[in-house]
């Protein structure tokens, strides 16, 4: 078990702070489902359904792919990497395109994501999506950027 902090309004209240570096799964689920159940209170139900697009080579071996969401109208691409020998070919711009067409496909209107100034923004613009937020220092000497397109 991790460290507790006990606080005075935590002991009169009943309840305590419980660091925890490992936690169960039903403590990770209870977490997620409480705040699903409030975001779909106050912006409606939100279908998520994952993307889930992978290159494979000939032997079957995972050499990249894109892991995303749809929900509340929106494409929310999380995760595409390849891996060095297939970059530069256009088989990111083909994983976007086919995310893009999923989401479309599903009523979405707009798709964002987040990355690393040192991750190939470029590669975002380049697929038509623009810079709508930027953080600096994160991490030091590099920043994370937001980008959106409308579909």
């Amino acid at each position: 078990m991790g460290t507790v902090w006990r606080m005075s309004m935590a002991e009169t209240r009943g309840f305590e702070i419980v660091e925890d570096a490992a936690p169960e799964f039903e403590a990770v689920g209870a977490i997620q489902r409480g705040l699903h159940a409030f975001n779909q209170s106050m912006g409606g139900d939100y279908d998520r359904e994952p993307v889930t697009l992978l290159v494979h080579d000939p032997d079957g071996k995972t050499l990249g792919g894109l892991l995303g969401l749809t929900f509340w109208g929106w494409l929310f691409v999380d995760w595409l990497w390849l891996s060095p020998e297939m970059r530069g070919k256009g088989v990111g711009a083909e994983l976007l395109a086919r995310a893009e067409a999923i989401a479309r496909e599903r009523g979405c209107t707009n798709a964002y994501t987040d990355t690393f100034s040192f991750q190939a923004p470029g590669f975002w613009q380049r697929n038509g999506y623009a810079e709508f937020g930027r953080l600096e220092g994160m991490p030091a000497g590099h920043a994370r950027v937001w980008f959106r397109k409308a579909l």
